[in-house]
């Protein structure tokens, strides 16, 4: 039983598309989620933008990047760069 108390506890994780790098150490990540409406039945997408802290500053726009849920860093951002996924073609 103590074991099971000592594991970490499993934080949230985002995947989306990098919109906005303009900031210092902050990102702007797109979220896009499917669902259905429960009237009319059609598929929809819905998504959201949050703030994640980049710390080294190496996501892009157009970056596929994965972010977990921290304590508060400021007003508005409480996810942290994990990784990135896949990176934009260069151009």
């Amino acid at each position: 039983m103590m074991g099971q108390e000592t594991q970490a506890k499993r934080r949230q994780e985002i995947k989306g598309v990098v919109v906005s790098d303009k900031m210092n150490k902050t990102r702007v990540v797109e979220i896009k989620r499917a669902l259905r409406h429960s009237l009319y039945h059609k598929n929809m997408v819905r998504s959201s933008k949050i703030f994640i802290h980049d710390e080294k500053n190496e996501s892009r726009v157009g970056d596929v990047v994965t972010a977990v849920a921290t304590r508060a860093l400021s007003r508005h951002k409480q996810f942290t760069l994990l990784k990135v996924v896949e990176k934009r073609a260069e151009q």
